[in-house]
């Protein structure tokens, strides 16, 4: 049995990762020959990008600090695909769980830090929930279609911490910036590696992914989660109520993209900046679809991604690339792997078609 489990996991894995490596190896393939076509050097720009990106001890923290919001808010998306949503409010969430992170950092003294910190993230995972469990309500009691909802949140969220942090808001509190107050020290992640600036945010993503995978496939609730987003409709003849599920699934991926908003405040910023994000929000749509929505293609996914962001300095310093193409080279893989399933979609779309378009059989003289 243990033999068969092994080679059930190392299958699986290898279908999660088939795709993406297919579409990386043809990003790859593109954005050498655009690199060619513009006079550069591909072997130089390559592997100038992979020294930026894993060629230190600097690098590689570097490269892991980056992908560690974009985990987070890839698993907010992943999350409540499995469940038949479409989370594009992974911004607002974001941005709801730093600011509530940021002011339980700053507000709440005199604690130990293995009080603090949970605090701090507690509270940044509840207000993504609050976040994400209001187009899961619209959707569930009034078939409000989610994807509009969660972009209004989005501008929504950004434009409500931003009043909090200006000139007169109520959280600057005599900051000079547009921000909160500094969170107090015991508030913050220590590092993990002395010297840079990765800390213990990057370890919180990685058991997130694995209480991620744990939820969705080794639970009864995780179960019914993936059987709404599978069937709607065969979900509720089994008894499962899917409009439950269906709140339950986008509040846990709020719950994730918050979560994220703290880990960054408490392990990088130490306080919460206005229009802090670069986009992590949407980037995490990205990360997720590359890694299959699966929190073991997610992780690998959100590195490549990290690395990808690394390294786009190092290239255009020692290859002269501009570090723009990083972009391209990113926009590709998405392309590819879109393309993919626009592939499937039609092939699928056609099968039935032709199904359809089959005369019935005839039946003769009686015969069944």
């Amino acid at each position: 049995m243990k033999g068969i489990s092994v080679r059930r996991l190392l299958i699986n894995m290898g279908n999660i990762l088939l795709d993406p490596l297919v579409a990386i190896a043809f990003a790859l393939i593109v954005g050498a020959a655009i690199i060619g076509a513009l006079g550069g050097n591909v072997s130089a720009a390559y592997a100038a990008l992979w020294h930026g990106a894993f060629g230190s001890i600097r690098s590689v923290s570097l490269t892991l600090l980056s992908a560690t919001p974009l985990m987070f808010t890839a698993m907010a998306f992943a999350m409540a695909n499995r469940c038949g949503m479409f989370n594009l409010g992974g911004e607002g969430q974001f941005y709801i769980g730093a600011i509530l992170g940021a002011w339980a950092g700053f507000a709440v003294k005199g604690l130990p830090a293995f009080i603090h910190i949970p605090i701090v993230l507690i509270a940044g995972a509840v207000g993504g929930m609050i976040m994400g469990m209001i187009p899961a309500i619209l959707k569930a009691t009034r078939s409000v279609n989610e994807v509009i909802v969660c972009i209004m949140l989005n501008y929504i969220g950004t434009h409500i911490t931003n009043y909090l942090v200006n000139s007169n808001g109520p959280l600057r509190r005599g900051s000079t910036l547009p921000a909160t107050p500094m969170i107090e020290a015991s508030a913050r992640f220590p590092e993990m590696i002395p010297g840079t600036r990765l800390t213990a945010g990057f370890i919180v993503a990685g058991l997130c992914a694995v209480a991620f995978y744990v939820i969705l496939w080794k639970t009864r609730t995780g179960y019914k989660i993936r059987a709404v987003g599978n069937n709607p409709m065969a979900a509720g003849c089994g008894g499962i109520k899917s409009a439950r599920y269906v709140v339950l699934a986008m509040m846990l991926a709020g719950a994730f993209a918050g979560l994220g908003g703290a880990v960054e405040i408490a392990g990088v910023h130490g306080r919460f900046y206005s229009n802090f994000s670069p986009g992590y929000g949407f980037e995490g749509v990205a990360v997720s679809m590359l890694g299959n929505n699966h929190p073991f293609g997610i992780v690998l996914s959100a590195l490549l991604f990290g690395a990808l962001k690394t390294g786009a300095m190092s290239m255009q310093i020692r290859a002269g690339t501009n570090a723009e193409l990083v972009k391209v080279l990113q926009a590709l893989v998405i392309f590819f792997i879109a393309g993919k399933w626009s592939i499937m979609t039609l092939i699928e779309y056609r099968s039935r078609q032709s199904i359809k378009a089959r005369p019935a059989p005839v039946v003769k003289g009686g015969e069944a």
